[in-house]
């Protein structure tokens, strides 16, 4: 791949320690700089996150949340963005975050699944208020990573820790269900997405890569073949959703058609991703997982990060409203 004068091959694969560096580095060369879902470009903002993606999926993730969060702070009027942010919106129900109000807001809980909680400067965080579910802009000096919350072999450099709130300072951004209830919301759950496309993408580029060094047997030109239809495949929904996102388009034209695109798309590129990870690993062998390091860590990464999938779950909910608005 052609490295831009913020990455280098020496970056890659990045580590935890490492992670906050090259992230800043990519801020101020204004690689994060993508234009926001829906204003006409979504497909240049997710080619952008597909390729910090296939260059490494923990830069690809964080630069999604952050591109997420200025997205979400325009889209609600929320503060003008400065450093790097993230969006902590997992909500296990055993311990909710809880919001309250007495001449400030303060959040106090723990907070699961934090990427990027040692390393941005901010983040968007979801709490339960007295007048329903709100998000909040917090800054990240004033809460606390959980030591030994995040045990992770794959996408340990994106740091998902717990973190502890205890009467943390909050600005309320939007008001109650705002989060949820705004039209952009699906939107940036389809951009996830694009990275994990990105992935299968870095992994596609080692088998074609292979491919334009050495003769391949059939079998593993048989491999290429099938990864070539798949990512092609996949780019082609990508840029399908993303025409229907700027169009403002409704297909089919329902209440829904946001989620139900979004949700057709990452089921498909979850079930793509998975399978070009899968035929590169059978046409190349343990090689790229022994002795590259990039591909290794990938190979580790990509699997974890498409368990933000809820597999059947989504599926189940896609089929639902498929039963309802399918006009295939």
């Amino acid at each position: 791949m052609t490295f831009a004068p913020w990455l280098q091959p020496d970056d890659l694969p990045v580590r935890a320690g490492s992670a906050g560096d090259v992230l800043r580095r990519a801020l101020d060369a204004g690689a994060l700089d993508l234009p926001l879902p829906g204003a006409g470009r979504t497909l240049a903002r997710w080619e952008a996150l597909a390729e910090l993606s296939a260059a490494d999926l923990t830069l690809g993730r964080l630069a999604e949340a952050h591109a997420d969060a200025v997205a979400i702070l325009t889209e609600l009027d929320g503060p003008p963005p400065t450093g790097l942010w993230g969006v902590w919106a997992a909500e296990p129900p055993a311990a909710p975050v809880r919001a309250r109000q007495q001449g400030r807001w303060t959040l106090t809980g723990r907070k699961a699944w934090c990427s990027g909680a040692e390393v941005l400067d901010h983040a968007l965080v979801t709490a339960c208020a007295d007048d329903g579910r709100r998000l909040f802009a917090v800054d990240l000096r004033e809460v606390r990573p959980v030591v030994g919350s995040w045990a992770a072999v794959g996408m340990a450099a994106s740091g998902s820790v717990s973190v502890d709130l205890v009467s943390t300072p909050a600005a309320p951004v939007g008001g109650p269900g705002d989060y949820l209830d705004r039209p952009g919301f699906w939107h940036g759950g389809a951009g996830v997405a694009a990275c994990w496309y990105g992935g299968a993408l870095g992994a596609a580029r080692t088998l074609l890569a292979a491919a334009r060094a050495r003769s391949l047997d059939p079998h593993q030109l048989a491999q290429l073949g099938a990864v070539d239809a798949i990512i092609t495949g996949l780019a082609a929904h990508l840029s399908v959703a993303a025409s229907q996102i700027d169009a403002g388009a409704l297909v089919p034209p329902t209440a829904g058609a946001d989620r139900l695109r979004a949700q057709r798309l990452r089921a498909r590129i979850e079930a793509g991703a998975t399978e070009v990870l899968d035929r590169v690993g059978r046409a190349l062998g343990a090689a790229p997982l022994c002795l590259d390091r990039v591909a290794a860590q990938r190979a580790a990464d990509l699997p974890v990060y498409l368990r933000q999938s809820h597999a059947e779950r989504d599926l189940a909910g896609l089929g639902e409203l498929a039963a309802g608005h399918a006009t295939w």
